[in-house]
């Protein structure tokens, strides 16, 4: 069969080798050749900047938010417009041309940064694909990195929304990017580079820890509704606290209400958010489950980043996209970052629609980021000197639509009375509506928040180290047990084995894009490691006894 496109980045990747006739996510052929094609001349413009900057050049801020929504754009189920991503292909070409005249030896560039655009788009895209680099190791850390940078291009993104940036985060992720087009680099320099993209996705992930709680507070212990109110509502989706603050802004006084949904939850656990009488609660699980809980929602939907789920024809015209996220027929809300947003469209659209159908009651816990644990760090440690908390167990992460991934709520149920569950992003929704009970007043389920939010968990290990006095962080008693999706997760990945984190277990599957070998430097060096059987699981990290 005739080989349409090539894409293995998610964890839902064809056969767990790649998706070479539609994409799993939805992705057409046609879109994941101008995704091919944007990470391509984004490369080429981050050879450009990198070049200027060695010759002690500026670079705007302009520029550089342009390079990370680009990378943010081709994220697994963030945009599956056509249009709108030519349209952030010719935008990258017109920038690429100008800088190029700056550039004291354009010839010493690749040729990635001297393409001016001519041509078929779509037979340049099957030559600068994946599969261009040939061998299979440099093509395995090229795209580990690169998927990386995707990760850390989306937690910059959210930083840069709220007008913080980081220079240097920048400069490195662009230059990074930009050495992935080096055929002199050899596999233990991209190994050396890896490493180093896990130290920049700290940084990053610190500059959006410190955007989001300048910008709206620690986030504190809450209890959120996940049933209903009577009025119409928007229910808002993806990453964007930016995007959540205007629409509620906005919707003071209209009488509709606006809800979250999936990675959204956190916002909630923020004190800024809480002065909005509007904001009723969150609606429903994690991603893939949007098809039949937008249908019962009834109002419209706003999809701030990802993930989208192709869109059933029955709500397809509630569904509004903004930021990086887009999808074909679907209206999208403009505006770039520190642009104010006109989210009027989208309030007028819920006024004529019923309100949401009740699908659930009750209330969910959250807001367990590093602030508020170490808050309470006393009664924890005392937890913990006491053995009434025995192990912590990092269940991290993304969920996703693969019936293998039942696994994360059976490993939850099956947890020893006295372990804790340390979480942020939307694999929790395998267990946060589990009845786990607590531990002299302590949840079993910490929710730290988004995907983003992932760095509390990190704070909140290397306090817990200092505080015990240890060396090394691997002789707290955590264990971890990570379930993955998308390239978020990569860079999270790629931070705790930066911060010296070993033995980490990563499911449903090992990414399709390791090569053997690149897999066995992660296994030999760091003790990387796929999942088992929940009950082999059970005896490995608790021992016999359970």
């Amino acid at each position: 069969m005739e080989q349409k496109m090539f894409c293995y980045q998610c964890q839902e990747t064809a056969g767990c080798r790649g998706c070479t006739i539609s994409g799993v996510c939805g992705k057409k052929p046609d879109v994941a050749a101008m995704q091919d094609l944007l990470v391509y001349v984004t490369k080429g413009l981050s050879a450009v900047t990198t070049a200027l900057r060695q010759e002690g050049k500026q670079v705007s801020e302009k520029i550089n938010h342009l390079i990370t929504m680009n990378l943010f754009t081709t994220i697994t189920n963030a945009n599956f417009d056509k249009e709108s991503i030519e349209a952030r292909i010719r935008a990258a070409l017109t920038e690429k041309k100008a800088l190029l005249a700056l550039a004291a030896d354009p010839s010493a560039l690749p040729e990635a940064a001297k393409w001016d655009g001519s041509g078929d788009w779509e037979e340049k895209a099957r030559t600068v694909g994946v599969l261009s680099t040939r061998d299979e190791n440099i093509r395995s850390l090229r795209e580990l990195i690169t998927y990386g940078l995707k990760g850390l291009a989306a937690y910059s993104k959210h930083a840069n929304a709220l007008l913080k940036d980081d220079g240097e985060v920048d400069a490195f992720l662009q230059r990074t990017l930009a050495a992935t087009l080096d055929d002199s680099l050899s596999v233990e320099d991209l190994i050396a580079l890896t490493m180093e993209t896990g130290k920049h996705g700290v940084s990053g992930m610190a500059l959006l820890d410190k955007a989001n709680t300048e910008a709206y507070g620690n986030p504190e212990i809450t209890r959120v509704n996940i049933g209903v109110g009577k009025n119409p509502g928007i229910l808002v989706s993806g990453h964007d606290l930016r995007d959540l603050e205007m629409l509620l802004e906005q919707t003071q006084g209209t009488g509709v209400d606006v809800y979250t949904h999936s990675e959204m939850l956190p916002a909630h656990y923020y004190p800024a958010f809480k002065k909005y009488p509007n904001f009723i609660g969150n609606y429903g699980n994690a991603w893939w489950k949007q098809k039949e809980e937008f249908e019962s929602f009834n109002g419209p939907i706003l999809m701030t980043t990802n993930c989208i789920v192709p869109p059933g024809n029955s709500y397809k015209d509630r569904l509004y996209t903004t930021g990086a996220a887009g999808y074909p027929g679907c209206a999208h809300i403009p505006g770039e970052i520190g642009e104010w947003k006109d989210f009027s469209r989208i309030i007028e659209h819920a006024k004529r629609c019923a309100a949401p159908t009740e699908i659930e009651t009750g209330e969910l816990i959250g807001g367990f980021a590093h602030a508020q644990v170490l808050a309470l760090a006393d009664q924890v440690i005392e937890a913990v000197k006491s053995g009434a908390v025995k192990k912590f167990v990092v269940m991290a992460g993304c969920d996703g639509r693969a019936g293998s991934r039942e696994y994360y709520a059976e490993f939850a149920r099956a947890l020893p009375k006295d372990a804790v569950i340390l979480t942020a992003g939307c694999a929790k929704y395998k267990y946060n509506k589990l009845p786990l009970g607590d531990i002299n007043g302590i949840p079993r389920v910490l929710d730290a928040g988004q995907c983003n939010d992932s760095y509390s968990l990190a704070v909140i290990a290397l306090k817990l180290k200092e505080a015990f006095g240890l060396y090394d962080i691997n002789n707290l008693p955590i264990v971890y047990n990570i379930a993955w999706y998308e390239q978020k997760a990569v860079i999270v990945l790629l931070a705790l084995l930066y911060l010296g984190v070993k033995n980490i277990h990563l499911g449903p599957t090992l990414p399709a894009f390791l090569s053997p070998d690149v897999a066995r430097v992660l296994v030999e060096n760091f003790g990387i490691a796929g999942i088992g059987t929940v009950e082999e699981d059970m005896k490995l990290f608790f021992g016999a006894e359970h």
